[in-house]
């Protein structure tokens, strides 16, 4: 595993955006469905992905594991140019979702999706067809890597969130390639730890996997 920085830009977002994302936000917390803190602060992370790419993707992007709306909806906002498939296996999360898209009006570029990952993996709808995965707190690495490289294209990548404290065995490059993905590179960027995991061949077909428990 790789490490590098990249200071990036969080700019990318405008008054009104960014406004309207804290309305949405706020209420993804009272929810329950978002994490401590000032939405300033999650909408600051979420943007770290994009930081963390040497430019900005366009085609289509799924993110596993939405709940609140962290990264997608502020990468959805600060990328025109793509589509989303948002994932969530929770009833009253993916209701809330559909509501967040209507207000910031993204509904013409993003849907919804309730439902597991691995299930997700699997559907030809879905199989392969995925420029970039995103996700934030969807499970474990091992569980993450399977339903990330059923989803994406290759030449695609995964971006995810690191925790604060490195950990050289959390991405194993012999189990990554077994799933057709290549080595991880860790990119700190405004502040926050970025993992970048490139999908460099096919993915077997028996995976993801139902029930994921270990690596394959």
């Amino acid at each position: 595993m790789q490490d590098a920085s990249r200071p990036g830009r969080s700019d990318v977002l405008d008054q009104a955006q960014r406004a309207a994302l804290v309305e949405v936000l706020e209420r993804a917390k009272a929810l329950g469905f978002l994490g401590k803190g000032p939405a300033h602060d999650h909408i600051e992370h979420a943007l770290a992905y994009a930081a963390a790419l040497p430019e900005a993707p366009s085609g289509r992007v799924a993110d596993l594991g939405t709940g609140g709306g962290i990264p997608a909806l502020p990468l959805a906002l600060a990328w025109p140019q793509t589509t989303w498939t948002l994932v969530d296996r929770g009833d009253r999360r993916t209701a809330f979702l559909q509501d967040a898209l209507r207000q910031l009006d993204l509904r013409g570029r993003a849907t919804v999706i309730t439902g597991d990952g691995e299930q997700v993996g699997q559907d030809e709808q879905h199989r392969g067809r995925y420029r970039l995965v995103t996700a934030r707190s969807f499970g474990p690495p091992a569980e993450l890597a399977e339903c990330a490289a059923g989803l994406l294209e290759v030449g695609g990548t995964l971006v995810v969130s690191e925790p604060p404290e490195p950990d050289p065995a959390r991405w194993p490059a012999e189990k990554l390639e077994v799933l057709g993905l290549g080595p991880a590179q860790v990119i700190e960027a405004l502040g926050i730890r970025i993992a970048v995991i490139p999908k460099v061949a096919e993915t077997p077909a028996k995976y993801p996997r139902r029930k994921i428990t270990r690596w394959p």
